[in-house]
């Protein structure tokens, strides 16, 4: 079960991100408030994940998550173009979550 709550922190800091570029530096209260409680419940959910998990595999795990999906979310919904150099690095980035999931006991 930790392992589910550690992908929902990391799917929820991704919409959080998201949610705060859309307050436009929390100028739209509506997009403040989602993006205050989106980091809440993706600090709880990393928090309850840690019963379980590791920090040192919890931490890394939930950022690079959160870091590609927030690079994700970018280039599908605000358009943003970036190299193939850049996305050879992204996949470096997934293959280490993916290495630090599959060597963690």
């Amino acid at each position: 079960m930790q392992w589910i709550y550690l992908v929902l922190a990391g799917l929820l800091e991704c919409a959080w991100s998201t949610t705060m570029k859309l307050s436009n530096g929390f100028s739209h209260l509506w997009w403040s408030i989602v993006t205050v409680i989106g980091m809440i419940l993706s600090f709880v959910f990393l928090s309850l994940s840690l019963k379980g998990i590791n920090l040192s595999i919890a931490y890394p795990i939930w950022t690079g998550i959160g870091a590609v999906g927030a690079i994700l979310v970018d280039v599908l919904v605000f358009h943003d173009s970036i190299s193939p150099l850049t996305w050879f690095f992204i996949v470096l980035l997934i293959t280490g979550i993916i290495g630090i999931k599959m060597t963690s006991h």
